[in-house]
């Protein structure tokens, strides 16, 4: 669903863009705060290498990003945002969420048009996220536990069994298009494919361990350019 709604997005944009004026775009540096909701999930595979069905989780991520200019209508804009991330899941009678807190540096290289009154928008890049934070719950009958996630990249035999584990580091693409005023408000739809397994290695597991999880996900921001 995820890589089918990035194409989309990709398709769309790319369509719009060939019916733009070719006008003038103020090319200046400038700084933007942003914030917005995210509607995350967590792809991957069981410790027996069955697909995971997990649900959306509803997130928020909120930052600034810089917007440096390299030609006429085409842009550079790094940023720092704070983002949360993670899936509600079900393995058999149990359910359980996972919440993930993370720092990001997106990198994304932006196409900005005259469109209207405004700019159109259309960015991609890579984006680099290390892990802050986090809570995982399970319920199942009777049961029902609420633990901290612990962010490593191996899990050795003596650690708990009651903690949750998630490497820290996460990497993956950007892609987004929105639209820009020409006071410096815009809007935009974000959509983000993690690359990177954040399953840790589990040396308390004998025998095959086939499990696999990869941050995806999109969402809507609401921003203001300065």
């Amino acid at each position: 669903m995820k890589t089918k709604l990035f194409s989309l997005i990709l398709v769309f944009a790319l369509t719009g863009s060939m019916a733009f004026a070719q006008e003038s775009v103020d090319s200046k540096t400038s700084i933007a705060i942003l914030g917005g909701v995210n509607l995350q999930n967590l792809n991957g595979k069981n410790m027996n290498g069955d697909k995971l069905e997990n649900d959306l989780l509803t997130g928020f991520h909120v930052g600034l990003n810089a917007q440096i200019p390299l030609a006429p209508e085409f842009f550079f804009q790094p940023g720092l945002m704070y983002s949360t991330k993670g899936a509600k899941m079900t393995e058999g009678d149990f359910s359980g969420t996972y919440k993930l807190s993370y720092i990001e540096l997106p990198l994304n290289f932006v196409y900005k048009a005259v469109l209207g009154n405004g700019y159109f928008l259309l960015g991609f890049g890579p984006y680099v996220a290390y892990g802050v934070g986090g809570k995982a719950t399970y319920e199942g009958g009777s049961l029902s536990v609420e633990t901290d996630i612990e962010f490593k990249n191996e899990v050795e035999s003596g650690d708990p069994l009651t903690t949750a584990y998630i490497k820290p580091f996460d990497a993956g693409a950007n892609l987004f298009f929105g639209y820009e005023l020409q006071t410096g408000l815009f809007l935009q739809l974000n959509t983000q494919l993690g690359l990177l397994d954040i399953n840790p290695e589990d040396k308390r597991i004998l025998g095959d361990d086939e499990s696999t999880l990869k941050n995806t996900g999109f969402g809507l921001s609401l921003g203001y350019r300065f």
